[in-house]
């Protein structure tokens, strides 16, 4: 049986590729969304792909991630950088965070630079554009693997 993945996408994400794409790019987010579902398949891990303008919607999705005992990649996009509400329910979770951002938020002029959820994500991939999403795939497949067998 496939492990839970929830692909978690925050705000303006569904606007890649017309959105200032000189720095986030011109792939859609429906384009990340196939990609990523290709690869998570191929990886064994049940894709669960979502993106959201509002803060609670995100704060339940990631307790039903939680509820699941899903592993999660998020772009918080801009929810990274002040919502303690998010970052409270991502304490929540058991298996392996990922959070990704399309930019390097390390060479982001302020507030973009200090993202809160990194704070309790497993591990952080920024800067590679869409292909971090399937970094993140790859490190969450890796990370559950590495679960099973030291359990």
């Amino acid at each position: 049986m496939p492990q839970p993945l929830f692909v978690l996408n925050g705000s303006n994400l569904n606007m890649l590729g017309q959105r200032e794409p000189t720095l986030y790019g011109t792939t859609t987010l429906a384009e990340i969304q196939q990609r990523t579902e290709r690869l998570a398949a191929e990886l064994d891990l049940a894709c669960d792909f979502r993106q959201t303008n509002h803060e609670g919607v995100l704060v339940d999705w990631i307790q039903e991630a939680f509820a699941r005992d899903a592993a999660v990649i998020i772009n918080p996009a801009g929810f990274s950088f002040g919502c303690v509400p998010v970052l409270d329910a991502l304490k929540l979770l058991r298996r392996p965070l990922v959070e990704v951002h399309l930019t390097n938020i390390h060479q982001r002029p302020a507030p973009y630079t200090h993202s809160l959820v990194s704070q309790v994500a497993t591990g952080v991939i920024c800067g590679f554009g869409a292909t971090g999403y399937l970094l993140a795939v790859r490190a969450v497949a890796d990370a559950l693997a590495h679960e099973r067998r030291t359990a």
